[in-house]
């Protein structure tokens, strides 16, 4: 075998091995970039995320504060819903964990709410558990309505 068939096979084997290990860092070894509602894995984290951190506004059932659409005393809205009956997924996904992680101010200037950042609280992956728990609980009309969203941004 020349030199040149070697050093070709060579490389395609490379080009294999590394491409096998990037598929096992992204679905085994790495960090979720994006929520991923059909990971049964991911959506348990969420979940449990969710109960921890989110269920005493929010409610355990994604079900929100009663009356969520009527301002309150303080002119802050209650908790909103993250079933299909909220907007939750009126937002894309890019949107969503910037709300979470920064705070809805960061995205709507002078918006006063309840929710705090939750940037120092949950790591990157576990916001996008979370929204993968959330996303998971959304029929199936719901989820495409939500994931054209994010192929438009």
């Amino acid at each position: 075998m020349n030199r040149t068939i070697r050093w070709v096979l060579g490389g395609t084997a490379a080009v294999i091995m590394l491409g096998a290990g990037l598929v096992w860092w992204i679905t085994v070894g790495g960090e979720p970039a994006k929520p991923d509602s059909t990971s049964g894995t991911l959506v348990a984290r969420g979940k449990a995320v969710y109960a921890q951190q989110c269920a005493s506004c929010h409610g355990a059932n994604l079900e929100g504060q009663p009356n969520w659409r009527e301002r309150l005393p303080s002119g802050r809205l209650p908790a909103p819903p993250h079933d299909a009956s909220g907007h939750t997924w009126h937002h894309p996904d890019r949107e969503l964990f910037a709300m979470v992680k920064n705070g809805i101010p960061e995205i709507v200037p002078g918006y006063e709410t309840d929710m705090p950042k939750y940037g120092g609280v949950l790591s990157d992956s576990d916001i996008w558990a979370v929204l993968s728990f959330i996303e998971s609980t959304w029929p199936s009309d719901i989820r495409a309505r939500q994931q054209r969203m994010n192929q438009r941004q």
